[in-house]
């Protein structure tokens, strides 16, 4: 079994990139916000057309599912990954139970993820590109963080699993782009992506 003190350098790494992006998505969607509270049915710049904008996904009740908008959740949470990032690759080394609660806050936003997709897609009928810029970064880093806290022990699975999510990691690429491609097709079957765009 791999040993939890070896640093997940690579995966350090991801968290601290994705991290940042996912934050970097979620301010500029608070920017967005604050401009429609200021000038109400104002258009916003991530407004490109009909099928790709922000405007309607944040004046919708799913845009502000807690009772407040979304992207407050992604201020917060994006720090996250960040710090875990950070801490790993200046030599910190947690233990299971926190690689065990991290990953359940991953699981968490992966979720939130996926109904956020299936909202958007199939209930509002738009593709927010900042939005779409934090489904691209939550997916792979839900996936990575659950093989690695398979992978090390961290949840009680027999240690075939864990020698299936040590495996498992070098086909991650594949597994993400294969889950971008699941949501392409699901937008355009509902939505006529490529018809909007050309």
């Amino acid at each position: 079994m791999p040993d939890t003190r070896t640093r997940p350098t690579a995966l350090a790494v991801w968290l601290v990139l994705a991290g940042i992006v996912g934050w970097w998505a979620a301010f500029s969607l608070t920017q967005e916000k604050f401009h429609l509270l200021e000038n109400p049915g104002a258009s916003l710049g991530c407004d490109f057309n009909p099928l790709v904008q922000c405007g309607k996904n944040l004046d919708s009740w799913q845009g502000a599912v807690f009772g407040f908008p979304n992207p407050i959740i992604g201020l917060g949470g994006w720090i996250a990954p960040i710090v875990v990032g950070v801490a790993v690759l200046a030599g910190a080394r947690f233990a299971r139970w926190f690689w065990a609660l991290f990953a359940l806050g991953m699981t968490f936003a992966f979720a939130f993820v996926c109904w956020l997709v299936s909202q958007s897609i199939f209930v509002i009928g738009t593709l927010c590109p900042w939005c779409m810029v934090t489904w691209a970064v939550t997916i792979p880093s839900f996936y990575a963080v659950a093989l690695h806290v398979v992978r090390i022990g961290a949840v009680p699975l027999p240690r075939a699993a864990r020698k299936s999510a040590d495996a498992l990691m070098g086909w991650l690429p594949l597994l993400t782009v294969l889950s971008y491609v699941a949501i392409a097709v699901m937008a355009q079957l509902r939505l006529g992506v490529l018809q909007m765009l050309f």
